[in-house]
């Protein structure tokens, strides 16, 4: 029996077909807008190695730089989701493969499939740019060091909807996605930790599900809330602790951003003022969709570690603050986040 649960060519095939393409460009401007948004990811190493004073972000060459169009980045986060739950997936459907009929998961993979396509095609017209860290290189001597994505129609979209300099809006979104391939080079070992946690959690969230193409179906023709899924205490703890994590590379990105003044992005002013206030111009229906995927609690995830990071770095400094990226239990906790100074504590005791 196939224990597949999600049909990811499906997924992959199901993004692509409802997607749109976004900006007419001509391939001229294409090709210009490639080339400059190569240009402004190159230049922000340097800028987010002044602001973290992360040796990592030092002349940094460990990553591509991939500059896509929607439907290659739904593809790319298709091969990511495979990459990331494909195997913890299987195991829970071998192991209560007497629950699943061969044709029950057959139709649960299908309906996964094409509901993850569906959501990505959404996904794919509002995501400026992305590190992937679970990508793996096709260079041998660099297995695992992952990949950036600068999602090319959306940004040339978004900074005309706002009317801000191409050239300044640029720089300032690749600044904070550098930020996230700077904060994986700085810790090596927190691309495994991501991969073991998220493995733990899925085989323990599935491993006691009922019926399992049942949950699995809620979860994503549903859009059942993760949290809702989550029932044993130690998968919640599971979950709090990539919650923190999250919280922490979300925020720590933002306080990079913050650090970015005129000399470095001369318009930043007025592209942070129109940028937040787009966010509250979004319909009905998109507003909907952000609360079921787990948007706004994403944003909610930028302010609570931006607050941490911030009060670390005001009491200990930037140098103090980037023992975080030393080792797994240096990580604060979800308490931490909210509770600083007991991180800073910790780290002095």
């Amino acid at each position: 029996m196939d224990h597949r649960l999600i049909h990811w060519e499906l997924a992959a095939k199901t993004a692509a077909t409802l997607g749109t393409p976004g900006p007419k460009l001509t391939p001229a401007e294409a090709s210009a807008v490639v080339a400059d948004l190569r240009r402004h990811a190159d230049a922000a190493v340097g800028h987010v190695h002044e602001i973290t004073r992360l040796e990592a972000a030092r002349d940094l060459r460990d990553s591509d730089v991939l500059i896509v169009d929607r439907a290659s980045w739904a593809r790319a986060n298709v091969h990511s989701f495979e990459a990331i739950i494909d195997r913890p997936l299987r195991e829970a459907a071998a192991k209560h493969s007497e629950k699943l009929s061969a044709t029950s998961a057959a139709v649960t993979a299908r309906a996964t499939g094409a509901e993850m396509g569906a959501i990505l095609s959404f996904l794919s017209s509002k995501v400026l740019g992305q590190f992937d860290p679970f990508a793996p290189l096709k260079r041998p001597h660099l297995p695992e060091a992952g990949r950036l994505l600068l999602v090319a129609p959306n940004i040339v979209e978004v900074e005309r909807e706002l009317n801000v300099e191409p050239a300044d809006f640029r720089l300032w979104v690749c600044l904070h996605e550098q930020t996230h391939r700077v904060q994986f080079a700085a810790a090596p070992w927190l691309r495994d930790y991501l991969l073991g946690s998220i493995a733990e959690l899925v085989e323990g969230m599935l491993g006691k599900a009922d019926s399992l193409g049942e949950r699995l179906t809620r979860l994503f023709t549903e859009k059942t809330p993760l949290t809702e899924l989550i029932r044993d205490e130690h998968d919640r703890e599971i979950m709090s602790r990539l919650t923190a994590v999250m919280s922490l590379l979300e925020g720590h990105a933002n306080v990079v951003m913050d650090g970015v003044d005129c000399s470095i992005v001369p318009s930043v002013k007025t592209i942070r003022q129109r940028f937040a206030r787009r966010g509250a111009d979004r319909g009905a229906i998109e507003n909907w969709l952000r609360r079921v995927l787990g948007l706004d609690a994403k944003m909610r995830q930028y302010a609570d570690g931006q607050k941490f990071v911030s009060a670390v770095v005001r009491q200990i400094g930037m140098e103090g603050f980037n023992r975080v990226w030393e080792r797994p239990e240096h990580l604060p906790t979800e308490h931490e986040l909210h509770h600083p100074q007991e991180w800073v504590d910790r780290m002095q005791a």
